[in-house]
């Protein structure tokens, strides 16, 4: 059996450097000044989990790490036997120390199977079990509960249709504060993401140049409109099952100062949104004045195509974490729906823009933009069989879809400049009547 403090003092002492060139790791951008054990577990006795406090610039963060030692010390979590312990620990329900693993009520679980990792790049680590079950480790942890785990039992308590059910969960808690550790799913072998079928349906209609978007073999508007009908009915879930409530004038002031003040930062930073400034603040403040009361309840938060899963039975939703670089508070708030809605269709722009990056032809920009403003349509018109129509909501939903493009704007500045053109071409259409 190993030592497992012996194992953490190691690995903490290499930490500072190994931590940058880990894919989930969250502070790429910020030097690490140092790293603090807080909790270690030994779950196995080749396997210790430990929950380490990150420093950077003064603050400091928790992160879980799942380590072992062979023939030296590593992340363990690509190590299939070792991974299988932590499904057998949540099938018998098991405490160790302060850690809980738990399976969903009338649950019953395989155990014995090998947990293999996925192999993309993502903020958490992902462990899929004998094509059965698929373990979300969130790695950056949050003090509360998760409301991927939250939101994922809600909707299964009142049987929502649209989700991979949960089945289980790790959890604990630091200095009396719940934390979520993971989160145990049904896995869909052969579901489809929405991105990857978008995209697609985008490059056939670019390649048929003498076809409308609704002639193409790959047309997506049928897709799109089922899944605006699923995303209604999972919004309706949610509010059957956590309830609503009404936000007046000052809950709606305090939405808009924040558009402004996100603004306000952008433009510093980039020049380019310059032009767009005074056309901003002006749909923001018609926001302001033209709504009444408006309905909140709990969403998903960041809704875009590569959210949704399509499968034979239908389209599902995935990862209720909300924007996982916002505040707790934020993510957990209540909110309008329309902003998950203004979500969808930016991700509906971003899929029939993407494929120009670069480019320079006129009739291509405009093959793109039938598609989006098709499918866009499709999706308002399949929420609308569910839930009341978006659209008849204009000016709210108007304000939450060019506060998410001003948001687009700073993450393509920072990251991928070529892109920048995608958003600042959305918020000068909408902002001109042109959608």
């Amino acid at each position: 059996m190993i030592d497992p403090h012996e194992l953490v003092d190691k690995l903490v002492s290499a930490l500072p450097d190994m931590l940058p060139n880990l894919r989930w790791f969250g502070g790429k951008d910020r030097p690490v000044s140092g790293v603090r054990p807080l909790r270690t577990t030994l779950l196995d006795d080749d396997l210790v989990h430990v929950i380490v406090a990150v420093d950077q610039d003064g603050r400091s963060s928790p992160y879980q790490l799942l380590i072992s030692e062979l023939a030296d010390s590593y992340e363990s979590t690509a190590d299939p036997e070792l991974n299988g312990v932590l499904l057998d620990l949540i099938a018998r329900g098991e405490r160790v120390d302060g850690l809980v693993f738990a399976h969903e009520p009338d649950t019953e679980l395989r155990t014995g199977l090998r947990g293999r990792p996925v192999g993309v790049e993502q903020s958490n680590t992902s462990l899929i079990y004998g094509q059965q079950y698929i373990l979300k480790l969130f790695r950056k942890l949050t003090l509360g509960e998760n409301p991927d785990l939250v939101l994922h039992r809600a909707l299964r308590g009142v049987g929502c249709q649209h989700i991979a059910q949960p089945l289980g969960s790790i959890t604990t808690d630091l200095d009396g504060t719940p934390v979520t550790l993971g989160m145990l799913q049904e896995f869909l072998p052969d579901a489809v993401d929405g991105w990857a079928m978008a995209t697609t349906s985008v490059r056939d209609l670019m390649a048929e140049a003498d076809l409308h978007a609704d002639e193409v073999g790959g047309d997506f508007a049928a897709e799109a409109h089922r899944l605006g009908h699923a995303v209604a009915s999972v919004h309706a879930d949610l509010a059957r099952a956590l309830g609503t409530q009404t936000a007046g004038a000052t809950e709606i002031a305090s939405a808009i100062a924040s558009m402004q003040s996100r603004l306000d930062a952008v433009l510093h930073d980039v020049p380019e949104l310059g032009e767009h400034s005074a056309a901003l603040r002006e749909v923001f403040e018609q926001a302001r004045e033209h709504l009444g009361d408006i309905a909140i309840q709990h969403i998903h938060g960041d809704l875009h195509l590569g959210q949704v899963l399509r499968t034979v039975q239908g389209w599902l939703l995935i990862d209720f974490e909300g924007e996982p670089a916002a505040p707790i508070a934020e993510r957990t708030a209540m909110r309008s729906p329309l902003r998950d809605v203004a979500g969808m269709l930016r991700s509906f722009d971003y899929a029939a823009h993407q494929l120009l990056v670069g480019q320079d032809d006129d009739q291509l920009a405009y093959r793109a933009l039938e598609w989006a403003r098709r499918n866009r349509a499709a999706f308002c018109d399949g929420y609308a069989e569910v839930l009341s129509d978006p659209r008849e909501h204009a000016f709210l939903l108007q304000a939450f879809e060019l506060d998410k493009a001003v948001y687009e704007v700073a993450y393509e500045h920072a990251n991928r400049p070529e892109w920048l053109t995608i958003p600042l071409s959305s918020i000068a259409r909408i902002t001109s009547g042109g959608e």
